[in-house]
This record gives structure tokens, sequence and C-alpha cells, in this order.
């Protein structure tokens, strides 16, 4: 375990396992660190995983601000503090960050890897299906989140993971109400809300692997075919594949795109 010291006294806790190419998990804020676990055993063996708790959760000082610039800044730093050179696996907002780190200092970043979202503003998606497109589901949710917390965390956590039992629902819930404040959460969507990182993402190039999956995006984002394709038209430049299943349910599917990527670092001599 480290602490990463950021101004004005927030410390941002990261922690690394493994030895090899490195691979940062960037949080995903509302979701429980817990969903990088399959990744992270499956890549330790011939990586270094480093995970680290954004600011304002987990182990992290709980303290803001919350902005998408700033939390850029946090993840590149990370990524500079573990020696650079990182491909950076993400999820939903988080896959924000990533791309502007990765168009700003491309020096960080040899690849993102993102097995479920799009890196692109939600007026992107308006002739998509996908829950995020939708002005009214957003706000509902928003404000769900603002009255009943932990209900909308249920709802959240039912719709992208339909394996769970209701124990485990009910585990995963408190876990990720602990981990993430109500504050800190309605902050950070209302930031995701209006952010639109294309051009960023678009600057990105061939560095942007988008792995999309059939389950993938708990139906907030578009998944499987729908994905591709959008995927395609938004970011010519990138990798887009089909996958079978996600990064929880076949973890090994993501961690062997990581593998192509970092497969000529493997193979450098030491």
């Amino acid at each position: 375990m480290a602490l990463l010291e950021r101004e004005k006294g927030i410390e941002i806790h990261w922690e690394e396992r493994g030895e090899g190419p490195l691979v940062v998990l960037a949080p995903y804020s509302i979701f429980h660190p817990s969903v990088f676990d399959p990744i992270a055993a499956e890549l330790a063996g011939d990586h270094r995983v480093v995970r680290y708790d954004d600011r304002g959760t987990g182990e992290s000082s709980r303290m803001g601000p919350h902005d998408m610039n700033t939390g850029s800044e946090d993840l590149a730093a990370v990524i500079e503090a573990s020696g650079g050179g990182a491909v950076v696996v993400g999820l939903g907002e988080a896959t924000n960050r990533a791309v502007r780190v990765c168009a700003e200092r491309p020096d960080l970043v040899e690849a993102i890897v993102i097995p479920g979202g799009l890196p692109a503003g939600r007026d992107r998606l308006e002739h998509s299906e996908a829950m995020a497109s939708s002005d009214t589901v957003v706000n509902a949710f928003l404000s769900m989140c603002e009255t009943d917390y932990r209900g909308a965390l249920r709802s959240l956590v039912t719709a992208g993971n339909p394996q769970m039992s209701e124990e485990e629902i009910r585990q995963r819930v408190r876990l990720q109400s602990e981990y993430l404040p109500q504050q800190t959460a309605v902050a950070r969507l209302r930031v995701w809300v209006d952010d639109d990182p294309l051009q960023a993402a678009r600057a990105c190039g061939d560095r942007l692997w988008l792995l999309c999956a059939e389950n993938g995006g708990g139906g907030w984002f578009p998944a499987g075919r729908e994905a591709a394709e959008l995927s395609r038209q938004l970011f010519p430049d990138a990798h887009v594949e089909e996958i079978e299943d996600g990064i929880v349910s076949r973890p090994e599917l993501t961690a062997a795109v990581v593998r192509r990527v970092t497969a000529p670092l493997r193979a450098a001599p030491a």
C-alpha cells in the first residue's frame, strides 16, 4: 500500500501486485473496486497491476474537487508514480479520465482497454437504446441518488449483475455505500452527465481498444453489436472487438486483449 500526496494535503491510496508490464485499473467511481478483483487476479501473474481509490472514495482523502480534469490529473499522477508506460483498463466514466491522460500525456499511456462503456458524451448516443442516452432516465437516477442513495445503488447493481443472489446484492450495496459517500457519488455523476471526451478519445488513435459484449454496460451504455458499430463510427482509428462476456463474468477475455497489447513489452529483454 502507498499514499500519493497531491495538492492541499490530499492523499491518493494506491497499491500494486505482480511483476511485468504496468496495468493500471482506473476506478469507476459508482462501482465497488471488487469488480476488478477477477481481472487483477488474471493479470497479476505476468503484469504489475496497480489499483487506486479516487479522491473522495475508499482509503483516499474524503475531499474534492470531483471535476473531470482533477480526476484525470490524479490518474496521471498515479501512472507517473508507478513508472509510466501503462495499459489503462477502465469502465464507464473512468474512460473519460483515461482518454484525457492519453491525449495530453502520451508518454504515460501505452493503451487504454475499455471492456464496457464509450468515451463519448451522452448526446453521441441519441439513437441508441442505452439508458445513458435518455435525459429522463439519467435525471431520475440522479434524483434517486440524492433522495434514496442505497435504492439507487441497488438498481444499478441489480441491472449490471443479473447473476447475483439477493444476499450478494445486499452485500455489494453495503460495500459500495461505505466506499463511495453519497455526496461524492452525486458530484461525480453530475460531472459525467455533461462531459464529452470524444475529441480526446479520437486523439488516442490506435491506442484505444473497445471491447463490446452483449451483456456489457448494464443497460446504461450500448452493448454487443450496437456498441461495436457505434464505436467504429465514433473512433475510426481504434481497435473495436466483440467479445463473449464482460470483465466480471469472463475476465480472461479482457486479460487476453491486455496480453496482446503488452506482448512486445513482455518479450523485450530485461
